[in-house]
């Protein structure tokens, strides 16, 4: 295969990855909105521990469990960051 053709795939992925970091934030957003009529802390360090202690058990290469944790501290962080830009708007 070309590069032109792997680049293809990553440029696919890409857009799957965006789609799929909004969705990821507007599910956070009605999170938030549940959590403030609850009166609820937007941040739940345990859950969000949870979820990446998850994806680095669930991970299969070629990426290792640093890389993962690093990724998902940041979609975690923009999802949160979201929340409250919502939260506050």
């Amino acid at each position: 295969m070309s590069i032109e053709h792997w680049r293809g795939e990553i440029d696919k992925v890409d857009e799957e990855l965006l789609q799929l970091f909004n969705r990821r934030a507007r599910y956070a957003i009605e999170i938030g909105l549940l959590k403030r009529r609850a009166g609820l802390p937007i941040e739940v360090p345990e859950r969000e521990a949870a979820i990446i202690a998850r994806m680095i058990e669930d991970n299969e290469g070629p990426l290792d469990g640093d890389a993962i944790q690093r990724l998902f501290e940041a979609v975690i962080n923009e999802s949160r960051q979201s929340e409250r830009a919502m939260l506050q708007g």
